[in-house]
């Protein structure tokens, strides 16, 4: 879909300089505006997805740079791409759609380089309340980074120069004479959107328009008129006058995260986010960064309406720049571990998925994690051990929240008993959940991790009971054992694609599924009786499930295999790798009544 065939498009001219740019808006004119330019070789169609997702509450304004997608290029093209001028052209666009209000920026590869002229001249003060930036530094801000490590070099600062120089391969390139012309115009302007479906995941579609071979040919200009003359005589006064948010990509292979070292120098209100992507972030996850621009025009915009500072929409707590704005999804969320889990996500910032069952269970966890630091969180009633049910869950996730960022499979029931006293039922109720349960997850949203092409986690609950036999427990630890190896074999098999897995073994924890674990071989009321002594042992032992919540989040940031959690499910897992037959030994033990 391209911008014009969205609801409410228009189109305009704004001539500036000698150029005709091409101008399109979407909302309503009187909402605050927020203004985004695309980077090189795009055009403003890059930004369709996150225009559309914006629309709704802002006045959402794109243009085509000078000498790209439908805005005419100046003439000679030498010299025609400067910063001056394409800070020209930033204020006759401003001018003409918000005119009596300051604009919101947001910039993308060149279009953050460009930006970051505008949100640091003098000439530009007042026109701009807030700018989001991502995968484009500001060039002044480049040549001083270059200068300190080569002025004072370390070992790290030289690895740190030599590892940028090889990803800025590109720039060498674009500044030889007619080469980038000829390839884009020739074989390259072709095969673009294919490299950029394979390399990137950039979804196929109206994407790169036709205009791409001329947009990249002009756009070299960019590189030429601006790179060596800034990286050289940098700029000293380059500060940003408006608050910034960056937003960084951890998978951008062309730009080193470590070029964003002390930008608070340079911008002393800055709000710093990371994102699990690419460089084409803008194409591949619009709806993250759509909730990220809203949050951050809204607060400068409360801040304008309050007459305060700024509040820093980023989340503060443990692992907030891992999972700040990521979209968490967990089953059996209603209590236990999973609603522990659903707490500490809320806590680092991300967006929460509560899944159970039992409905006003998961509601209630979504309504804490909104209080405790989520910036979003929604409750979803499905039993994972329906397919057609999961599959649903998973349609509407990606159609209403996006897709999932980490998965945490942590639904399941107990099952007590002897292997003899345990009937076909029991073991199909056991296995339905506690195994295709995780299958049904790892599946579907895992598909979808893999599809989208830019990473992701995968958490399966397991037990110290899927390495630790027991006569009583043959129908749960056969089902937490395989849950153990499908993790195992998933992680071989999703590493190429960039998503983690992690087995959690967390032992004996109070939580409550002591008292919904079913019996085998015993009467309603000697069930209960046994329901109740196994609570109270479970009650005396007191191990927290957040400390199990703590456990997830450390193995998703650290990407661990297999995490068991309790001293038992570590002193078990031990004597599993070395001492198997004491576990066989103890495993005979009858436990007491």
């Amino acid at each position: 879909m391209s911008l014009l065939d969205l609801p409410g498009a228009r189109e305009r001219r704004v001539r500036t300089g000698g150029i005709e740019l091409c101008v399109a808006e979407l909302g309503e004119e009187g909402r605050p505006t927020v203004v985004l330019v695309h980077g090189y070789p795009d055009s403003k169609e890059v930004w369709t997805e996150v225009a559309s997702r914006l629309a709704d509450q802002w006045h959402v304004v794109l243009y085509d740079v000078r000498g790209h997608g439908r805005s005419t290029a100046p003439k000679p093209l030498r010299g025609g791409f400067t910063l001056e001028k394409l800070t020209d052209d930033f204020l006759a666009v401003a001018n003409a759609v918000s005119p009596d209000r300051p604009v919101h920026l947001v910039g993308h590869d060149w279009g953050s380089v460009q930006s970051w002229e505008f949100v640091t001249v003098k000439r530009t003060e007042g026109r701009i309340a807030s700018f989001t930036s991502m995968s484009g530094p500001s060039l002044d801000h480049f040549g001083h980074w270059i200068k300190q490590r080569m002025t004072r070099p370390t070992p790290r600062r030289v690895g740190q120069l030599l590892g940028q120089g090889a990803k800025s391969w590109y720039i060498y390139m674009l500044h030889t004479p007619v080469l980038p012309e000829l390839a884009w115009r020739g074989p390259l302007g072709k095969r673009w959107p294919r490299m950029l479906q394979r390399l990137e995941k950039v979804p196929a579609g109206d994407y790169p328009t036709s205009s791409l071979p001329d947009d990249a040919a002009h756009g070299a200009w960019l590189y030429r008129d601006n790179v060596r003359a800034r990286l050289s005589r940098p700029r000293t006064d380059a500060y940003a006058h408006v608050p910034v948010q960056l937003i960084t990509p951890t998978g951008d292979v062309f730009l080193s995260e470590k070029l964003y070292d002390q930008l608070e120098l340079w911008a002393p209100q800055l709000v710093r986010r990371s994102l699990d992507g690419k460089h084409w972030v803008p194409r591949t996850r619009p709806d993250q960064l759509a909730s990220w621009i809203s949050e951050f025009i809204a607060a400068n915009e409360a801040a304008k309406e309050n007459g305060g500072p700024v509040q820093n929409t980023a989340p503060t707590g443990a692992y907030a720049d891992r999972f700040g704005g990521r979209l968490v999804l967990v089953t059996g969320a209603a209590g236990g571990i999973g609603r522990a889990t659903a707490f500490a996500f809320a806590e680092a910032g991300a967006r929460v998925v509560a899944v159970d069952r039992d409905a006003e269970g998961a509601a209630r966890t979504a309504e804490m994690a909104r209080l405790i630091g989520a910036p979003a969180a929604w409750g979803e009633a499905v039993d994972v051990s329906d397919e057609q049910a999961m599959e649903k869950l998973a349609e509407k996730v990606a159609a209403e929240y996006g897709i999932v960022d980490v998965l945490v499979n942590n639904a399941g029931i107990g099952l007590s008993g002897s292997f003899l006293d345990t009937t076909s039922e029991d073991w199909k109720n056991v296995l339905d959940v506690n195994l295709w349960g995780v299958i049904h997850g790892c599946r579907i949203f895992g598909r979808q991790m893999a599809e989208r092409g830019q990473g992701g986690h995968i958490v399966n609950t397991a037990s110290a009971a899927a390495y630790q036999p027991s006569r009583a427990l043959p129908a749960y630890s056969t089902s937490k054992a395989a849950v153990l190896m499908l993790s195992e074999c998933l992680r071989a098999e999703l590493a190429e694609r960039s998503i983690g897995v992690s087995a959690i073994c967390p032992g004996i924890v109070n939580t409550n599924i002591t008292a919904t674990t079913r019996f085998a071989g015993a009467d309603a009321a000697e069930e209960e009786r046994l329901r109740k002594r196994t609570s109270r042992l479970y009650g005396l032992r007191n191990y927290p499930p957040e400390r199990v919540a703590d456990a997830i989040l450390k193995a998703v940031v650290r990407n661990q295999a297999v995490v068991p959690v309790t001293p038992e499910a570590r002193g078990a897992r031990l004597l599993s790798r070395f001492s198997p037959g004491a576990l066989r030994g103890i495993a005979r033990l009858k436990p007491p009544l």
